[in-house]
């Protein structure tokens, strides 16, 4: 006589079919097209185990099925599994200082819609800003043709976050203090989905590590610098962003390059980013934006090459020190930085290579990021869906008897 299972015995079973589930959707975002035999010679499961866990990853909208290609073993045609398209999105939303941002992102890292609004939001009501970029949000939603559930919500915000409490703790350039942002969002959305708050640079970095939800990109170690008002970094170990005791670390913007320089905004006197911000740097340059400071550029205008040459001294300075403690080689500049990389590098370089202990070793290399406004926005989205990835189980409603075993 078949004895039923104790309670014991069958929470056990459950937890070991949400760790397979785990792992058998680790394989197929890492690496698609898999076949069901691919993801058993992958993970180390049985066929059989594999083959019920994939099906509930159908049956849940996370994983769907091509037309079957070649043999899969045994003469029978191979059906390669991949990343669901439109059935689950991940909502990012950014705000920083020059603008706001949404961007919808499926499970295959598809944008299913995307809105930016260009707006100062220096000194703005943190509630009303906040709950008006959720509700552009809730609007784009509501004005695609996708059925896509939303699985979460990642906000991005330029400052000090505690990403624990879902808190903005301090954003200088904004003039925002200590705002409970996951809060506000959540109230926006209905409070049915989690909100993840983060700094902008570090969500930023994500979209540098990632190709999509997921997959991790060929950098995989990386020190990522953020240039807009502001300067953010975030520091990227085996594709994984470090974020430090508190989800603190990265704040090269307010790394002292000059102790008798201009006050900055968080109260200190030479901060970086009162040299190499763009507001900073377009003041000193004599402009009012980066199509007249190229402008200039190019024209061989002094105040503006003197202007992007302290900016790629200043630059070096500080990267210098944060190379040399982090024990990194690979610097990714993105925002203004990025667009004038290649105006930056004659002093940058020169800095980095006088500075950083083992560039006769391991050389700094110094890469923009491909021209995006909003990167944010797009790493606040992936955040989002990755919680999906790392508990599938909480997310698929039809379970699989029997699927615990390998």
């Amino acid at each position: 006589m078949i004895q039923p299972a104790s309670p014991g015995q069958g929470a056990h079973q459950s937890r070991l079919r949400e760790l397979n589930l785990a792992t058998v959707v680790r394989a197929l975002f890492a690496e698609s097209p898999l076949s069901r035999a691919e993801v058993a010679v992958r993970t180390g499961l049985t066929r059989s185990t594999v083959s019920r866990l994939v099906d509930d990853l159908i049956a849940g909208g996370l994983v769907a099925e091509l037309a079957p290609t070649g043999t899969g073993g045994r003469g029978r045609p191979g059906v390669p599994i991949v990343p669901a398209r439109g059935t689950w999105v991940g909502v990012g939303l950014e705000v920083n200082i020059g603008h706001s941002a949404v961007r919808l992102i499926d499970l295959a890292g598809d944008v299913v819609a995307e809105h930016v609004v260009q707006a100062d939001h220096t000194g703005s009501d943190p509630h009303r800003t906040l709950s008006e970029v959720s509700e552009l949000a809730r609007d784009l939603l509501a004005g695609t043709s996708t059925t896509a559930a939303v699985a979460g919500v990642g906000l991005a915000l330029p400052g000090l976050v505690d990403t624990e409490r879902g808190e903005l703790l301090r954003a200088p350039n904004l003039g925002w203090g200590v705002v409970p942002a996951a809060q506000i969002v959540s109230a926006s959305f209905g409070g049915d989905r989690p909100v993840r708050v983060g700094n902008e640079a570090d969500f930023a970095a994500l979209t540098v590590a990632r190709l999509a939800p997921g997959r991790p990109s060929q950098r995989s170690d990386f020190l990522y610098v953020s240039g807009e008002v502001g300067i953010g970094s975030a520091l990227v170990r085996g594709s994984e962003w470090v974020a430090g005791r508190h989800g603190w670390a990265g704040e090269v913007g307010h790394i002292c390059v000059d102790p008798d320089g201009l006050t900055c905004g968080c109260g200190a006197r030479g901060c970086l980013e009162t040299v190499a911000g763009q507001r900073a740097l377009h003041a000193a340059a004599g402009v009012e934006s980066r199509e007249e400071l190229l402008a200039r550029l190019a024209a061989g205008d002094r105040t503006a090459i003197a202007a992007v040459e302290a900016a790629g001294h200043a630059l070096g300075l500080a990267l210098s020190g944060a190379l040399n403690l982090l024990d990194i080689s690979v610097v990714v500049l993105g925002g203004h930085l990025g667009e004038l990389s290649a105006q930056l590098m004659p002093t940058l370089s020169q800095e980095l290579e006088l500075r950083v202990l083992a560039s006769p070793f391991d050389p700094p290399q110094v890469e923009p990021l491909v021209i995006d406004r909003s990167p944010a926005a797009t790493g606040a989205a992936l955040a989002a869906l990755e919680g999906v990835l790392r508990d599938p189980a909480s997310w698929i409603s039809v379970p699989s008897v029997g699927a615990g075993g390998a």
